[in-house]
């Protein structure tokens, strides 16, 4: 930009990005600044979708409190489910049966592929490919009907209970959810074959927002993230949670920690999460899917924190119970939120287009940002 009054002079111009831009995938705002094409500086602006809901877990039951968990990251709504059931649980020393536990991880490890996938298709229409996104979605869409058959709803499921799940699965749901494994093997192939070794994809995120592993650290940076920087924190192998420990899975680590590894990370994931799918339903047995407790959760007066691995990193939670029926005092650590810090550091230095590539690779959910 022509500073006036001068022959050669510039400043930096300042560009709004959101808070309704496509590419902010929700109402988030980054103010760039930039010279020409290059940015200078960014400060991302939350909020616009805050709703109070940790404050808003302080008037409701135990039990009513999963229906606003369902909404905060809400496209990983078993897995948010599973965090504030658990908390619960380890402070009442509830054990869930484990017929339940193990349905718990086969829809939390189907949520994580069907978030996975939304971030494929997302993450290429953001550098104008839109093929992939149609097969996605059509993979994604066999989850939710598996979902909608378990829990009665397509997202928000309201199916975790404290000490188990609402009701049993169906007689047909291993060979159901056998034969969508098969399924979804050969999408995750299709979308590996479509974008992976794919030049121009390779050019748009090979040395992009390029972070270390001790920085990631620093940042406070969990999950895909974290993981593609090459350290191999997850929190159903360094603090399992669940029968995790019962089953044989891989942590999958990048070595850049660029925006292609961020990328490539989630579909190594979605294998994973495959493999752990199929050895769950192995070990499957009839048997009961509530533990024997009181219809109306009451913890005993105390405080205590569970976090589980989300499909976006280490979701916590930490609760204060004084006795009754409700909490004293909730506090989520959303793995979004965290992530989100790191987004100056990453972008500074590289160009515009580059700022939508590296805010995408974050796979940020606002809802769970702004809370």
């Amino acid at each position: 930009m022509h500073q006036p009054g001068s022959e050669s002079g510039t400043v930096d111009m300042m560009i709004n990005m959101g808070p309704q831009h496509p590419a902010t995938h929700g109402v988030f705002r980054m103010e760039l600044r930039v010279d020409g094409e290059q940015i200078q500086d960014l400060v991302p602006h939350i909020g616009y979708l805050h709703r109070g809901s940790e404050k808003l877990c302080e008037h409701e039951l135990y039990s009513q409190i999963i229906t606003l968990f369902d909404r905060l990251d809400y496209i990983s709504n078993f897995n948010n489910e599973l965090v504030i059931v658990s908390a619960v649980e380890k402070l009442m020393g509830v054990e869930p049966p484990p017929r339940a536990e193990l349905i718990r991880i086969i829809m939390c490890e189907f949520n994580r592929i069907a978030s996975h996938m939304i971030f494929y298709g997302t993450f290429a229409i953001d550098m104008g490919a839109l093929t992939p996104v149609l097969y996605n979605f059509r993979d994604r869409e066999k989850i939710q009907s598996l979902f909608e058959s378990v829990s009665g709803a397509r997202l928000m499921h309201n199916y975790f209970r404290v000490g188990g799940v609402k009701q049993d699965v169906g007689d047909d749901f291993p060979e159901r959810a056998m034969a969508l494994c098969d399924e979804l093997e050969r999408g995750i192939d299709e979308t590996d074959r479509l974008l992976t070794e794919n030049e121009i994809f390779i050019e748009r995120t090979s040395g992009i927002g390029v972070i270390s592993g001790e920085d990631a650290l620093d940042w406070g940076l969990s999950g895909p993230v974290l993981r593609a920087s090459g350290v191999p924190y997850d929190v159903r192998v360094d603090e399992p949670y669940s029968r995790y420990d019962e089953l044989d899975f891989g942590i999958p680590v990048g070595s850049a920690g660029d925006s292609w590894d961020r990328f490539y990370l989630r579909i190594l994931e979605a294998r994973e999460s495959i493999s752990i799918i199929r050895q769950a339903i192995a070990l499957m047995e009839p048997g009961d899917t509530m533990a024997q407790i009181r219809r109306i959760a009451r913890p005993p007066a105390g405080e205590v924190y569970a976090h589980c691995e989300n499909p976006r990193g280490d979701l916590g939670v930490y609760i204060v119970s004084d006795g009754g029926e409700r909490p004293y005092r909730l506090k989520v650590r959303p793995p979004s939120f965290c992530n989100l810090q790191a987004l100056r550091d990453l972008t500074v230095g590289h160009y515009i287009a580059d700022a939508v590539v590296i805010l995408g690779t974050l796979d940020i959910v606002l809802g769970e940002v702004d809370r």
